[in-house]
């Protein structure tokens, strides 16, 4: 048996010249992205971009199918990995296997910037699934 190899064209693009998108609620998190490869305007083999967390920033707990990876470039911030808190700063580098619990918080004093891939074409092929639970604030805004 073989396989059938598919060769997509080649792209330089300017992180700048990317549309950026946030989210900002408190299942999903307080972040900002842009999707360099595998978002609407490129068609790769993988899914690219890089993320930006302004201080006090974070990603929600969550999972999806693919695997992903982390690079972080500047900042300092703690990524949690089926439970487990990881400390990371720049040269930090991050595996995700496929499906684990994954979330990130800045905790440093500037923002916390790092680039993420995933190896599927499109970021539409990628369903993420967000654990419904409490943001990093709620219980002291509660009290």
């Amino acid at each position: 048996m073989g396989y059938r190899l598919t060769m997509s064209e080649a792209h330089v693009i300017s992180v700048a010249d990317v549309e950026p998108e946030c989210w900002s609620d408190r299942v999903r998190g307080e972040m900002g992205f842009r999707t360099i490869f595998g978002g609407t305007n490129t068609e790769t083999d993988f899914t690219a971009g890089v993320t930006e967390l302004e201080v006090g920033g974070w990603m929600g707990h969550h999972r999806h199918e693919p695997a992903e990876i982390y690079y972080v470039f500047t900042g300092e911030g703690v990524v949690t990995l089926d439970g487990e808190d990881h400390p990371v700063s720049a040269g930090s580098a991050v595996h995700i296997p496929g499906n684990s619990e994954h979330a990130i918080r800045n905790t440093g004093n500037g923002p916390l910037r790092l680039f993420y891939a995933f190896a599927v074409a499109s970021l539409d092929q990628i369903e993420y699934r967000f654990t419904a639970q409490k943001g990093p604030f709620d219980e002291l805004q509660a009290g």
